[in-house]
Order: structure tokens, then C-alpha cells, then sequence
């Protein structure tokens, strides 16, 4: 009998963190080349913001702690985003893809933010040789992304699945778990850190797991009873 599993991408099949340090790079080298600062003393700068929790202030931290005119910001802001990122699928996350496949499940992604640059760490990470469809929900239906029901349904229809038979893994709880269950999916919440869930109507997951190497047990759980009816 043929499932379906969907994922989230950014913080649930690899962690978002990588994009944003292989983006930190990109602004490191730009800084050098316009305003010799050196690179390794801006990159420093950049992931000592990060790992402090300033991730929104780390470009204004550089231009602070290095003299630099605030003015660039929005340049570098655009470097990040236009840049093809370096990054790596986990071990945990292949091997749960390819766990999955060999198991007859039907393998897709669903993804919010910019279609361009989703695209791009979609491309670094290999995915497309994993799964079966890759959706950006921003351009579907209204455009506005996770938690609207479109991006979800386009997914479905892409697989050939009905939602019954479908279960959809994510780390947020609004976006990923409510936007699941509007379109009729199971849900498993991919905990990370402090974040909650359950607090909004519509947004407590049928399961929560803490890492890749428990989602599969999750969906095999989630769907048993309607595999045993369709069988």
C-alpha cells in the first residue's frame, strides 16, 4: 500500500544554520574586497552574534564592531540571499530517506520562503535525488505560504496521494502542524530547542519526536490502522 511522508525543510531535514554561516561566508569575503576588513576577524564577528541568539543583528554587529558604513546592510543582506549556499544532508536524514523509499513511501518536501533561494539549498542539499516532489508553498494558491492548505495540497496531487494516507514531519508548530492538518494529513512536530507546541488551536501534533532517527516509526504508527483497512 502506497503512503505518503512530507517534510519541512529549513530546521527538519537539515539544520537552517548552515545556510546562514555558509551565508555569513559570503559577507566575510565581501567586507574583505570593499573594506579590508579581514576575513576571518568579520566571520568571527558574524557567528559570535549567532551563537550569542543576535541572528537578526549580526550584519549591524559587523558594520558596529568594524567601522563599517550601516548602509551596506541591505547589500549584504541581498549577498546572502543570491549566494549558492555549501550545504550537507546529515547522515540521520539520508538514512531515513532512503529507509523510507525502500519501504514504498511516497517522499515529498514543502517549504516556505523565497521560491529562489529555497530552490538553491534544495539543489546543495541533493534532495530531488531523495524524494519524489519539492513544493514552495509561496507559489501557491494566495502566495502566502505555510500554514495556507494550498502548498500542501499541490504536494498531494504531485504524489498521486490522498491526505488520509500521508503523514507530514516539521518543526512548526503553526506552519508545518496546522497547515498539515487543514489539508487532512497526520502530523509529526520535529522538536527543536525551547519551542512549544499546542498553544494555538489546531497546532498539537498526532505525534513529537526529537530527531529524524524517530520519524518513521512515527508515520508507520500514524497510518497502521488505515493500511490494515485498505488492505
Amino acid at each position: 500500500m502506497m503512503r505518503a511522508l512530507l517534510f519541512d525543510l529549513d530546521d527538519t531535514l537539515y539544520a537552517e544554520r548552515q545556510f546562514v554561516r555558509s551565508g555569513f561566508c559570503v559577507v566575510a569575503a565581501e567586507v574583505e574586497a570593499r573594506f579590508g576588513v579581514a576575513r576571518r576577524e568579520a566571520q568571527a564577528t558574524l557567528v559570535g552574534a549567532l551563537r550569542r541568539g543576535n541572528r537578526s543583528r549580526a550584519l549591524q554587529e559587523l558594520c558596529e564592531r568594524h567601522l563599517l558604513p550601516v548602509g551596506i546592510v541591505p547589500d549584504l543582506v541581498d549577498a546572502i540571499r543570491a549566494h549558492t549556499p555549501s550545504l550537507r544532508l546529515p547522515d540521520s536524514t539520508v538514512e531515513v530517506l532512503r529507509a523510507a523509499r525502500g519501504a514504498g513511501w511516497r517522499l515529498g518536501v514543502v517549504t516556505n520562503g523565497f521560491p529562489a533561494i529555497q530552490a538553491r539549498k534544495i539543489e546543495a542539499l541533493g534532495l530531488r535525488d531523495f524524494v519524489d516532489t519539492v513544493v514552495f508553498a509561496h507559489e501557491c494558491g494566495a502566495g502566502l505560504g505555510k500554514p495556507e492548505r494550498a502548498g500542501f495540497d499541490a504536494a498531494l496531487a504531485a504524489l498521486g496521494m490522498p491526505a488520509d494516507l500521508a503523514v507530514f514531519v516539521g518543526d512548526d508548530p503553526r506552519c508545518d502542524v496546522l497547515g498539515a492538518r487543514r489539508a487532512g494529513m497526520r502530523t509529526v512536530w520535529m522538536r527543536r530547542g525551547a519551542r512549544s507546541t499546542g498553544q494555538v488551536p489546531g497546532t498539537a501534533p498526532d505525534r513529537v519526536v526529537t530527531g529524524m532517527q524517530d520519524v518513521l516509526i512515527a508515520a508507520e504508527a500514524l497510518l497502521a490502522t488505515e493500511v490494515a483497512h485498505a488492505a
